[in-house]
């Protein structure tokens, strides 16, 4: 069984929703708390569907290689400033969705951390643009369905390769189909809709971009597939014990952290 070991990847989680996110292989920034030693989160891999998985995998690499991946590589290129914004301005969007998680693994911290994080930075950081929390000492973190599923006890199952989703486990995967109905902003608003719309493009591009340092190292290996199918695992087992044991103002330590969702 593989065991987890310390690096120093920062980055973010991104749910896929539409035909391009699953073309991302989208980070996820799991600050692992201080006292959870990396080397003693162990995980484990089950892929019983292993032959049909590496098809849809070599069709969603295809949809990645000639359509997001350039994309975000030429994302990049553009201002630091920019991306800056569009980062905090999609994180700032699924912090509701972070609360939610954070009140159904009972974490009364992390709830109220993250719901001061939005009030501030909606306002004060102007609909999120800027990362004003953050500048105050206000801790990002992650949350997700999936991860409230570990933390109550649910184990990851076995793997499943998505078509346009990615890489994934059965139990993140449930939990991925529910972040997409659920839906703490509703649907009666225009303006909503359109910032949910952009949220969404910014959430494919940027997350995208962010993983391309990890998925352009995993490329160089024998075999891609098991390489970013194991990191995928070490990952959420580490995002996992984060729910369970994770402080909101631990984000100094980090175990292998960097885990793509698709491809």
């Amino acid at each position: 069984m593989p065991r987890y070991t310390c690096a120093p990847w920062l980055a973010r989680n991104t749910s896929i929703a539409v035909l391009a996110v699953g073309l991302a292989g989208c980070s996820s920034q799991s600050s692992a708390p201080a006292d959870v030693r990396c080397a003693d989160i162990a995980y484990s891999v089950y892929d019983p569907a292993e032959p049909v998985n590496r098809g849809i995998f070599a069709f969603n690499r295809v949809v990645d290689d000639y359509a997001l991946a350039p994309v975000a590589r030429g994302y990049r290129y553009l201002p630091d400033v920019f991306q800056s914004g569009v980062h905090n301005f999609v994180a700032n969007f699924g912090e509701p969705k972070v609360f939610i998680n954070d009140l159904l693994q009972g974490n009364p911290r992390r709830s109220a951390n993250t719901l001061g994080r939005f009030v501030i930075n909606t306002t004060a950081g102007v609909a999120g643009l800027f990362d004003v929390s953050g500048k105050l000492g206000i801790a990002r973190h992650q949350a997700d369905f999936g991860q409230t599923f570990g933390v109550w006890g649910i184990g990851s199952g076995p793997i499943v390769e998505l078509p346009l989703l990615g890489t994934s486990n059965s139990r993140d995967a449930v939990g991925r189909v529910l972040s997409f109905v659920v839906d703490p902003f509703g649907d009666s608003s225009d303006t909503v809709d359109t910032l949910s719309t952009i949220n969404t493009v910014g959430d494919i591009v940027d997350g995208r971009a962010e993983a391309l340092p990890l998925t352009d190292s995993l490329q160089k290996l024998p075999d891609y597939y098991s390489a970013l199918r194991n990191v995928v695992a070490e990952h959420r087992a580490g995002f996992v014990m984060d729910g369970k044991q994770g402080s909101p103002q631990a984000t100094q330590t980090q175990c292998t952290g960097a885990a793509a969702d698709g491809f």
